[in-house]
């Protein structure tokens, strides 16, 4: 029995040491969180072939887990979707033969102050707003080749058939 509580005494004070090694590193790395201010989501599903273009202009096929930037273009084949979610928890489902750019993104999550710019070149898109959407729907706005629509909803569809 004495060895049973000595070795559990043990395994304790190991894991407290270990806990408290991890929270030690732990603001160190907040840093590395932070300067990651340019991600502004991810790619939740895809279906298909579909192609992220970053602001660089690299273009990579899409698979779930990918980061996505601020300022990315989606661009999807015929049959084929992608779904996106946003930081504030903002859904896009883009549809097939679209080609969607997220023009600008940011979003603080301690504040909840952020805005959006989504314009839709061609074919259809469904947005299901988050926290912008819902604490100021003024700075979500979505463009198409035509005209820019003003959120006033939280989950609505666009289509458009990319001709001006």
């Amino acid at each position: 029995m004495k060895n049973f509580l000595t070795a559990a005494l043990g395994l304790a004070i190991v894991g407290a040491a270990t806990l408290a090694q991890a929270q030690a590193q732990a603001p160190a790395a907040a840093p590395a969180a932070a300067a990651t201010p340019q991600q502004a989501g991810f790619v939740k599903s895809v279906r298909g072939s579909v192609q992220l273009l970053d602001g660089a202009g690299a273009t990579r096929n899409a698979a779930p887990g990918d980061a996505l930037g601020a300022v990315d273009r989606i661009v999807t084949g015929p049959d084929s979707s992608a779904a996106v979610v946003l930081r504030d928890n903002t859904t896009l489902m883009v549809g097939p033969s679209s080609r969607m750019d997220l023009k600008e993104f940011h979003f603080d999550g301690t504040t909840r102050d952020g805005g959006m710019l989504v314009s839709l070149l061609r074919g259809s898109m469904r947005m299901i707003t988050g926290l912008i959407g819902k604490t100021n729907p003024d700075a979500v706005r979505v463009e198409t080749q035509t005209a820019t629509i003003g959120i006033r909803g939280t989950d609505f569809i666009v289509q458009t058939d990319g001709q001006p």
